[in-house]
């Protein structure tokens, strides 16, 4: 997806709830000042969409993502249990948003990790995830076996592959390890560590591939992260490693996410809503930014990406203007002032 420059690009935003609004509101005022090219919708879901028309997920809101096949969007509050369904797992399955993509990189260095830099690409539709699940009853107890079954699709399996192996090339990545137990689960995982070593013949002398049970790469990514690069794996494990990647970095209030599609993409920050801090001015609208970041290069801005990540880095690292998650003293609106001054 790539647009001329001076072209306005409809791009759907979704606030969100708890922190959600004030981080957008943060974010979209340095988009502006950054000259970024969307021109926003901006729609509701979440918490705040029940409580405008009872409805976690309205129509207008899916329309308006169909319209412009791309979104930015705050976190929203899923209630534990009860209520209603995820509406990330629903807008993933109504958009077929087959890759997730969670990008690591230290902002903050001297923790105890530093120079991190590893993508995590994740199938979002299949696997566990498609909680196929049901109980069997045995005597007086009607949930005395609980049974989940997942399914890999060789078609799928190819296809997120393919999309890791055309990101490494895109992006000048070196390696692709494809992250499996195929050991254990010989049919569900085999298959897609088959599949992947399919498609990495494609790209044989330019990206290099490897293959990690997933086991063994959680302990190395806490060990030695620094031989990674590329990671794609099915959708159970990529959830769990891609927030054991964020920890490497400072954490999900560090993380960006990106769901993207054939026909639409949405971004996200990978945090809660933290309805603890909403209202007080002091949440740290960084994730969202970075999100926004890999949405510009996503419309074929990477130079307006490439600003954005300088302005950042040059932000909190160099100027050390940083909000309290980060070990600084700066609110919201500090943090945003100064990124909108070094953007002017």
């Amino acid at each position: 997806m790539s647009h001329a420059t001076g072209d306005k690009i409809p791009a759907t935003l979704i606030p969100g709830d708890g922190i959600g609004p004030e981080i957008v509101d943060a974010v979209v005022e340095v988009l502006d000042a950054l000259g970024a090219p969307f021109e926003w919708d901006r729609q509701l879901a979440g918490m705040a969409a029940v409580a405008d028309s009872g409805d976690p997920l309205p129509l207008r809101t899916l329309d308006s993502i169909r319209r412009t096949g791309l979104a930015l969007k705050g976190p929203l509050t899923t209630p534990v249990g009860g209520g209603f369904k995820s509406i990330n797992v629903t807008l993933r399955q109504e958009f077929e948003l087959y890759a997730n993509l969670r990008p690591a990189r230290t902002l903050i260095h001297g923790q105890r990790y530093d120079d991190i830099d590893i993508v995590l690409i994740r199938e979002n539709l299949e696997g566990f995830y498609a909680a196929m699940e049901h109980y069997l009853p045995i005597g007086h107890d009607p949930k005395a076996i609980a049974i989940s079954s997942g399914f890999n699709t060789r078609a799928e399996c190819q296809r997120i592959v393919r999309y890791a192996f055309e990101y490494a090339v895109k992006n000048g990545r070196k390696k692709v390890t494809l992250v499996h137990k195929a050991n254990i689960l010989k049919a569900l995982t085999g298959i897609f560590l088959e599949a992947g070593y399919q498609i990495a013949k494609e790209y044989e002398g330019r990206v290099e591939v490897n293959d990690r049970i997933v086991d063994a790469c959680a302990m190395q990514l806490v060990l030695d992260p620094w031989q990674y690069d590329v990671i794609v794996t099915t959708n159970l494990f990529g959830d769990i490693l891609s927030d054991l990647i964020a920890g490497l970095v400072g954490g999900l209030g560090m993380a960006p996410g990106a769901n993207i599609g054939t026909d639409a993409a949405i971004f996200e920050a990978v945090h809660g809503s933290a309805p603890d801090i909403a209202g007080k001015g002091v949440a740290n609208p960084l994730a969202l930014l970075l999100a926004s970041e890999i949405m510009l290069a996503h419309v074929g801005r990477k130079d307006l990406a490439d600003r954005l990540e300088d302005a950042i880095n040059d932000t909190v690292l160099t100027r050390s203007i940083r909000t309290r998650d980060l070990g600084g003293t700066a609110d919201t609106r500090t943090l945003t002032d100064a990124l909108k001054q070094r953007l002017a």
